[in-house]
Parts: structure tokens; sequence; C-alpha cells
């Protein structure tokens, strides 16, 4: 259960199971095949005050809930940073029997869409992990408070944080995407850049608890293959608007399945149009 939590944890902790190097860049990977690249300057997705809430489900049961929100700017060295924050719970019976407070928070460039500052706090189950990265873009280096080493960790262009990759892919010109197209996304996970990619596989209406929603369908890959085995499969529906909300999760494992769909949204940078 300890991946089912926080929605943009889930996604991109799934990149870690793969193990894979840190040679190359997502996008140097992709070698034969299209990737997209183009992501929005002057970003317009999202802005402070936005609130996504989600619900999880494991089969019949209410598994836990996750937050999103976008919580201030802040001035820091000639930089203006959005702060983000992501908590994710147990609930009900499996609150009793795997208990859950994770908590992400990442100070991201408004500008350039690089983090700058990334805590983790997270217990599930009596698994702790604790991070405090400081990132140095211009260097392309990172520092773990927390870690007791003092190392410094080279990282390639534009690497993301678990929660600023969420936002960094919202900035994505959808457009022109066709089916296949792969999205590149690095990330430093637990002291390590994993390359992550988002395949797309086409447009399709989503019913919601609001309504239906036209909406982006994607897959999340490992370098050529999938994160998942072939008994497993996992899909992501994003608004296909300016926002590109998350709206719906869901993954098909060994033993049952889980849902994560959205349950509440406050502030949206544009109008959503539900049906």
């Amino acid at each position: 259960m300890r991946t089912l939590i926080l929605l943009p944890a889930l996604l991109l902790h799934l990149a870690s199971l793969a193990q894979l190097p840190e040679q190359r860049s997502a996008a140097e990977q992709m070698d034969g095949q299209k990737r997209i690249q183009s992501f929005a300057k002057g970003q317009d997705a999202f802005g402070v005050g936005e609130f996504l809430k989600y619900k999880i489900r494991y089969g019949l049961l209410q598994a836990g809930e996750a937050e999103l929100r976008v919580s201030r700017k802040v001035e820091r060295s000639g930089r203006t940073l959005l702060h983000m924050v992501g908590t994710g719970r147990t609930v009900g019976m499996v609150d009793v029997f795997f208990r859950t407070r994770d908590r992400y928070e990442t100070y991201m460039d408004a500008s350039a869409l690089r983090p700058v500052e990334f805590i983790r706090d997270v217990d599930e189950g009596g698994y702790i992990i604790k991070r405090h990265i400081h990132f140095d873009p211009e260097a392309g280096t990172a520092r773990d408070d927390l870690d007791g080493r003092d190392t410094v960790y080279q990282l390639p262009e534009r690497v993301q944080d678990m929660l600023s990759a969420f936002y960094y892919a919202r900035t994505l010109n959808a457009q022109d995407l066709k089916v296949g197209d792969m999205i590149p996304i690095d990330i430093f996970i637990d002291h390590e850049v994993f390359h992550f990619h988002l395949q797309f596989l086409g447009r399709e209406n989503v019913r919601t608890r609001f309504g239906k929603l036209r909406c982006l369908k994607l897959m999340p890959v490992v370098q050529s293959g999938r994160v998942f085995s072939k008994e497993e499969g996992m899909t992501l529906w994003v608004s296909d608007d300016k926002n590109k909300i998350p709206v719906k999760l869901k993954a098909d494992l060994r033993v049952g399945s889980v849902k994560i769909e959205l349950n509440d949204y406050r502030k949206l940078a544009h109008p959503v149009r539900f049906r």
C-alpha cells in the first residue's frame, strides 16, 4: 500500500521500481522514438490557491485521500518561487492496519519551472523517509541536509523532484500530441536520478462525479518498457484543457486494482467544462 497514497508520488515513485542507470537523460534514452519536449514558457496552467483533492480506492475499500495545493508565492535570492504542498493519508480500515501520513513540499522557480527546495516527510506503516533537498539549478547539483554526508549530487538539466514534476508536466503543450508520443521527465528520487516518461494513448471522454470531461489518456513508461508487467497496467487521464489536472488514475495489479479519482477542486487557473 506504500505507493498508493499521494498521486504525484504514486506516478513518480514507480520510476524507481525499474532501477534505471543515471548516465543518460530521459530524452536521450528515447532514441528512435518520437518524444515531446514542448513545455510552455510563462506557464498559466496553475496558480496560487489551486486545490485538488483525490479519493483513493483499493478494490471496494476506500483506502485513502490526497490533497495538492499551490500554497503561496515567495521571493528568494531574486527568484519568484511557488510553494506547493502535497499530503496523503489512509482512511477507514486501511488506516487501522497500515496507517500512512505523507507530506511533500516543493519550492519551484515560477519562471524556469525548476525546483529549488524539496521536503519529504513520509510515514507509511512505520516506513519512514525524511528528505530536505536544496537544488542549485545553475550548477546542476543538489544536496540533502538530512543525509549526514554533505554529498553533492550531479543532476541533468531540468531535473524535477517528486512533486515539482507533477506541476512541470502540466505545462506541456499538448495541442499537437499524437498517439504514441513520449513525454520525458528526469526526476531526482532518494538521491538518484530516474528517467520517467508518459506515453500518449489518445483522447477520451471520462465520467467523473462532476460530469463528463474530455481528457488526455496517458500511460507511465520507463525507458522502452512499461512500469508494470504484462499482467498489470496503469492509465492516467488528464483534462484536455489549459489546466491539465489529473482526473482519474487506474492501476490493475496482480491482486485487485487501485483507482484514484478527483473528488474536489478549487481556484483552477482556467474554467473546466464538465458536461
